[in-house]
Formats: C-alpha cells, structure tokens, sequence
C-alpha cells in the first residue's frame, strides 16, 4: 500500500464517523434525551433560587 491508498482508507474512515455522529445525533429517538439535557441549566437555576428561599 502506498501513501495515496492510506490517504483514502483514512478519509472514508473519518467521513463515516462524521456521518454516524451526525445520525446520532439528529436521531429522534435521542429527541427527548437532548431536551432535557438543553434544560438542565434552568432547572438547577430554579433549585437554586428554592434553596435560597428556605435558608
């Protein structure tokens, strides 16, 4: 094998991780899972401000 043959063996290797982290996550099973996650930071906000209430 040369450097060219290596060269191509790579990039198809890296444009199909691109691809599968791209499906994962675009994926609508992992909607619900990426909603809650983008939330988290109001909900510890909201935690925060009860806590401090009941001191």
């Amino acid at each position: 094998m040369d450097y060219g043959v290596i060269q191509g063996i790579i990039t198809i290797v890296v444009m199909l991780t691109f691809l599968g982290i791209f499906a994962w996550a675009y994926s609508s099973r992992r909607k619900d899972q990426f909603d809650e996650a983008a939330n988290l930071v109001f909900s510890d906000d909201e935690s925060n401000k009860s806590a401090g209430e009941q001191k």
